[in-house]
Parts: structure tokens; C-alpha cells; sequence
């Protein structure tokens, strides 16, 4: 069944004092988006940046996120590091109350939970750390959504748990036979129409072509990029764009969550 309506999520504020790690400026990136996973510093982010971030978030009306990731701040995240499941996700909880606070300086309030990287991907695969990131988002932060993928560990946890959970389709990442996308820790220049057209279809047939060459079924409820892709200005522009023309309506996670299956699936 066709979506009828979508969040757009991007990952947002990874940089570093001076340091900057995407091309494109985060506030052009805002205005195209309708949630943002906002760097709490252990990958990227720091509390200048942060506070920064979410306020512009708060400005134009962007569900705000929390992005933890690894203790990895110059591997950007993306190196898995060993450590206890109770280890872990103290970290997990140490940056989501800091940036959870950044959002009530403004106003606002945090709508979800982003793991980053490496962080992210081993949560889909690993039961006892997700159950474990579970359980502390039900004590921490139990109306805040989890953002996740279908075929995760983690979205089965949740949902068994009764924890808001939102699944997301990748943009800008390429998918395996699984299900789950292939993990990568640099992305070449995409073309922003082949994006645009890999949505739409995503969106109409809730369908994606993998490496492999078969196509496979997907469930989302939210279209990811990220900003430190090349071009990726370029591509939430081409990929809103097409959205829009094919009369997909794009919202926060916290609005979506709350329509009918019968609109937000036409």
C-alpha cells in the first residue's frame, strides 16, 4: 500500500569546535526536512553546536532527536568499540539527557532517539544490547520514538516493549538482500534524480532494488539522508521535490505517529 505521508530525517550538527564535517550548511538543510538527529558529542557535536542546532530546529518546526553514538570522536562514530551492554548505554543515556535539555532550553521537547554509525548498527543485531537500550528508554525517555530498521533487533525489542518505534527506508545507503542496508563508512557523489526516483518508488511500492540486483520488500515510516553525504544538499532538494509532486505529504515523526494507518498509508 502507498504512503501517503513521511518524515524526513537527517543527521544534523556533526562537527566539532571549528571542525565541520558536511558541505552543506545545516540551516539550508533544515528548511527540507521534518525531523532532525542532532550529534550529542561522543561521535561529533559539542554543547555549543548542539544548543545551535537544536534552536534552529525549534525555529522551523523540526522534530528534534538525539543522535548518541560511540565514544569514537575521530572515527566519527563509525568503528564499533567493545564495551558492556550496561557500558554502552549509560553512554546512550548520558548524551540524550544532554541534548534533551538543549531542547527545553528552546521550548521544546525531545521526539526521538537516533543511535549513530557503528552504534546503530550493531544495536540491530545484538538482542542483549538492544533490550538494553530499550529498557533505559522506558525508564529515561518512554514517549520518545526510537528510530530504527524494519529487520532490527532493535524495532522487534521495541515493539515487544511497547516502546513508540519509528522505521526508516535510507535514501542515500545501499540494501542487502536482508533487508538492512550495507554499511559503509564513505559515500562517493550520488545522483540526486536516481534518489528522488528510489524514494518515490519506496514510497508507491514499498520496494528497493539491492546490491544483489533483486528487488525486496520494505516497511518505513521515515526517509533518511545524511548531511555529510556528497551533495546532499542537492538530494534532499531533488528527493523533497519529487515527494511533493507525487502528492506525499512530509511531517515530524510526533504529527505522523498520530494519523490514521488509512491516511498515512492511502
Amino acid at each position: 500500500m502507498a504512503l501517503a505521508a513521511v518524515d524526513i530525517n537527517c543527521d544534523m550538527g556533526e562537527g566539532f569546535g571549528q571542525w565541520r564535517l558536511a558541505e552543506a550548511d545545516d540551516a539550508a538543510l533544515m528548511e527540507l526536512i521534518s525531523s532532525a538527529n542532532i550529534a550529542t558529542g561522543f561521535h561529533a557535536g559539542d554543547p555549543s553546536l548542539m544548543d545551535a542546532t537544536v534552536r534552529l530546529a525549534a525555529q522551523h518546526g523540526v522534530g528534534i532527536g538525539a543522535h548518541p553514538g560511540y565514544r569514537d570522536l575521530q572515527g566519527f562514530g563509525r568503528r564499533r568499540i567493545e564495551g558492556a551492554p550496561e557500558e554502552i548505554v549509560n553512554d546512550i543515556v548520558y548524551q540524550t539527557g544532554a541534548l534533551r535539555e538543549f531542547a527545553r532550553r528552546h521550548g521544546a521537547s525531545l521526539q526521538h532517539v537516533k543511535p549513530h554509525g557503528a552504534l546503530y548498527m550493531e544495536l540491530a543485531v545484538n538482542e542483549e544490547l538492544s533490550r538494553s537500550f530499550v529498557h533505559a528508554m522506558q525508564a529515561t525517555a518512554p514517549n520518545a520514538f526510537i528510530y530504527c530498521m524494519d529487520v532490527s533487533l532493535t524495532h522487534r525489542v521495541a515493539v515487544e516493549a511497547g516502546q513508540p518505534v519509528i522505521r526508516e527506508f535510507y535514501a542515500d545507503r545501499d540494501y542487502g538482500r536482508s533487508g538492512s542496508i550495507v554499511f559503509t563508512r564513505r559515500t562517493g557523489k550520488l545522483d540526486p534524480a536516481a534518489i528522488a526516483d528510489k524514494v518515490v518508488r519506496a514510497c508507491r511500492e514499498q520496494r528497493v532494488r539491492t546490491v544483489e540486483g533483486d528487488d525486496i520488500d520494505i516497511a518505513f515510516d521515515s526517509i533518511c539522508f545524511h548531511s555529510d553525504t556528497p551533495g546532499s544538499l542537492a538530494i534532499a532538494r531533488a528527493m523533497r521535490a519529487a515527494l511533493v509532486a507525487d502528492g506525499i505529504k512530509i511531517m515530524p515523526a510526533s504529527e505522523l505517529a498520530h494519523l490514521p494507518k488509512a491516511i498515512t498509508r492511502g
